[in-house]
């Protein structure tokens, strides 16, 4: 018996001084490759039972307030609103993608609104990537207002790293469209990643101004989240404002959004994280899906310029990383053909979505924890041409969109 516990002694004492070292080893390693950033992602997630970034995270970063309007914009409640029950499929599926807010909006008429768990009609939450829309909104407003000259302007007219090392050849468009040809990796799940320093780090702007040019720009679609955090320093460059500010002034007061906005930044006196990380409401998120319904019109004021809205939602002419052509994406928008009409959607990485049928002036908002990663068309609608563009090419959208789509219509027309 004293050898068993001595032979368990020796084993776990073993264990102990094998993590430590292992500890000590890795430590040495982030140390020496400066990606300290690394102990903050650990610190908010791993620490805290979580996997990744989550849609509560405000609170762990400086932020800036966007405020709301003086005069909310109202939106109408019918008399039958929310009379619509979810199937127990559906139920299901919101369940098991964590969902926290779906609405349904036909014009300005909220036809559907429900909550889940914590999430309220006044609670906060990031929306991941689906703020790069916005940004590129701004870009247009911009352009509309000579503050950028031209889609076509070089990204070294605004920033000074891209006058040389083939970073020359970049355009403004070329980053709306994603066909920048940098070296940015965009990874959910490599903390080493660039975007996982962008998100947890506190040197933004060195970050992404040192990538490198690696390919011709305007030919191949490469998602980068890189690509939208040059668009927030262009627009910082071409206004004399801050990506907030802008946003305020243009976009928030105007469509009379009902609670105050906050974007994240990597330093209390830096930038905004602009490729991510604007927070709002549901209803407010919801309002931006209507501004783009309306192709950037919102009462009787054009918000965003009517061309540019156009030209956002059109799929880009350039081949997507199977080698297939672009049915896709737009500037910095993703598009689907759905019906004899495109739609034209917001997304972020825990299935955040705006999604907007501008044809049946229908406006879908999903917010969550999950999504689907399988980026494919449900095998049940494989054969539904509703569902797939003319080519039969459905890579691109998770397989979660097309269901929201499919309940959002249910919702409006009953069928």
């Amino acid at each position: 018996m004293k050898s068993f516990f001595n032979f368990i002694y020796k084993s776990l004492k073993f264990f102990l001084w094998t993590v430590l070292a292992i500890l000590i080893i890795v430590n040495l390693l982030i140390l020496l490759s400066g990606k300290l950033y690394i102990y903050k992602g650990v610190r908010h997630t791993y620490l805290v039972g979580k996997m990744g970034p989550g849609i509560y995270d405000l609170a762990i970063f400086p932020k800036t307030t966007i405020s709301k309007a003086s005069k909310k914009s109202i939106l109408i409640i019918p008399s039958d609103y929310n009379s619509f029950k979810l199937s127990i499929n559906d139920s299901k599926l919101m369940k098991d993608m964590e969902t926290k807010a779906f609405l349904v909006l036909r014009g300005d008429t909220v036809l559907f609104e429900k909550y889940f768990s914590e999430h309220t009609q006044q609670t906060i939450s990031n929306s991941f990537s689906a703020a790069k829309t916005v940004v590129a909104l701004l870009v247009g407003i911009a352009v509309e207002e000579g503050k950028i000259k031209s889609l076509d302007e070089p990204v070294g007219n605004y920033i000074t790293e891209f006058k040389s090392g083939g970073k020359e050849k970049i355009t403004i468009r070329h980053l709306l469209m994603m066909s920048s040809g940098l070296d940015w990796e965009e990874s959910a799940s490599n903390p080493l990643s660039e975007n996982a320093e962008s998100y947890y780090g506190w040197n933004l702007r060195g970050l992404v101004v040192n990538q490198n040019a690696i390919d011709v720009p305007g030919k191949k679609f490469n998602y980068q989240s890189g690509n939208s955090q040059l668009l927030g320093y262009i627009l910082e460059k071409a206004t004399g404002k801050s990506v907030s500010v802008y946003t305020q002034e243009k976009i928030w007061k105007v469509i009379g959004a009902g609670n105050d906005a906050y974007w994240s930044m990597d330093t209390d006196a830096g930038d905004e994280k602009s490729f991510c990380c604007l927070y709002a409401t549901a209803l407010d998120f919801a309002r931006i899906g209507l501004l783009i319904n309306q192709n950037g019109k919102w009462k009787s004021k054009q918000v965003v310029p009517e061309w540019y809205m156009k030209e956002m939602a059109v799929p880009t002419n350039i081949t997507t990383d199977e080698g297939l052509p672009n049915f896709r994406y737009g500037l910095h928008i993703w598009t689907y053909p759905y019906m004899n009409q495109m739609i034209s959607y917001c997304r972020g990485i825990k299935g955040q979505y705006i999604i907007s049928i501008p044809k049946e002036n229908i406006v879908i908002v999903r917010l969550g924890m999950k999504r689907m990663d399988n980026f494919v068309i449900p095998e049940s609608r494989q054969n539904d041409m509703k569902y797939v563009n003319k080519n039969k090419q459905n890579v691109g959208h998770p397989a979660d969109f097309f269901e929201y789509i499919r309940i959002g219509r249910e919702i409006a027309f009953g069928k």
